[in-house]
């Protein structure tokens, strides 16, 4: 079985948990490598055995080297499935499911914000107005259908809570979705259900399913057509999934009621773009409250997949052929900066905690 003897990491992390995640590795030789100093990240991988990374996986690490896994210490593996990636043969994990639980707080977030109006009453609080135009015809969430698309960690995480909050729900994945009884459809792909169904009769529709080719664009003026009209659409998964000139297309019409959107095709949304202005849209950047520790959980799946790969046992979170997206269709973000080739100097004069958090350390040391 493999034996993991060297770990080089490049994970942004504060000095509790790069401490936790060095001892996650006791016996080997550990090495942290910033982010953007390649040559050093391809010297330190020629002999290691495992990379834990920030970002994905960089072409220097497709090289000649001993590394028996990578891990992307993020949940979409999307930037990482390359052909040569996958031809290289080393498996490569990821963090998915470590923010699952609060991913489907800030969908039902978005739910709430179209329910009550919140950009209407916010202005009538400011203008210090009592009511609002049409208010005695606005619903709850409660005794309406959603339909959710994907049932992964996010989909499943978020049908719990809206079962608890008395919705109807109709679920749509590629492959069957077991338990989960009081769904009332399940529409699976690999079985021959169209998504269809669900299109036509929720009054949510939120996205949580990954991007891939399959899954690129899905949203478009012909899927949109086929949902209700003055439905609400909600995208927590991939800008890509979503057309973007459709979509506001289709809510510029009336078509759609509106719109909750924390990803985006283009990152950051561009400042021209009219998303930004439309009043039944409402936006977030890419960015979700975090979880009690969520870098703890992760170090947790990171413990686990070393532990299974010794034993010779099937990691967690594994990369697949399916995860793959072909060249322009992934959206741009911090993850196109960590890739660039950014000199120390340029990397001096950004403020990097503005992007990856507090990070309170400069040397190894300090928590080796």
């Amino acid at each position: 079985m493999p034996k993991i003897s060297k770990v080089v990491t490049t994970v942004w992390y504060d000095k509790e948990h790069m401490y936790a995640l060095r001892r996650v590795f006791p016996e080997a030789k550990f090495v942290y490598v910033d982010f953007y100093d390649k040559e050093s990240l391809e010297r330190e991988a020629k002999d290691a055995d495992a990379a834990i990374l920030m970002g994905d996986v960089d072409p220097c690490l497709l090289g000649e080297n001993s590394l028996k896994w990578i891990h992307c210490d993020h949940a979409g593996l999307n930037g990482s499935a390359r052909p040569e990636v996958f031809a290289r043969g080393i498996p490569v994990t990821g963090a998915a499911g470590r923010s699952a639980p609060v991913l489907a707080e800030h969908c039902i977030y978005f739910m709430l914000q179209s329910c009550y109006h919140t950009k209407e009453l916010l202005h009538a609080q400011s203008d210090h107005k009592w009511g609002v135009e049409g208010m005695q015809g606005w619903r709850g969430l409660y005794g309406r259908t959603a339909g959710i698309v994907g049932m992964g960690n996010n989909g499943r995480m978020l049908a719990s809570r809206l079962h608890a909050l008395g919705m109807k729900l109709i679920t749509y994945d590629k492959f069957p979705v077991k338990g989960f009884e009081y769904v009332e459809k399940k529409l699976t792909s690999s079985e021959g259900d169209t998504i269809e169904p669900l299109l036509e009769e929720s009054d949510f529709v939120i996205l949580c399913i990954a991007l891939t080719d399959e899954t690129y664009h899905m949203i478009n003026a012909e899927t949109i057509g086929k949902m209700k009209d003055g439905a609400v659409l909600v995208n927590m998964a991939r800008g890509g999934v979503v057309c973007t000139e459709d979509l506001i297309d289709a809510l510029k019409s009336g078509k759609l009621g509106g719109a909750g959107l924390d990803v985006f095709e283009s990152q950051p949304l561009e400042e021209d773009s009219p998303l930004w202005d439309l009043p039944n849209v409402y936006i977030t950047p890419h960015s979700t409250p975090q979880v009690p520790d969520r870098a703890g959980r992760s170090i947790e799946i990171i413990r686990e997949n070393a532990r299974r790969l010794e034993a010779g046992e099937p990691l967690l979170n594994l990369m697949r052929p399916s995860d793959a997206v072909s060249d322009g269709k992934a959206e741009g973000g911090w993850a196109r900066m960590m890739n660039s080739k950014l000199t120390k100097e340029q990397i001096e004069k950004m403020d990097l905690e503005k992007y990856f958090g507090k990070r309170g350390w400069k040397d190894p040391s300090e928590w080796m």
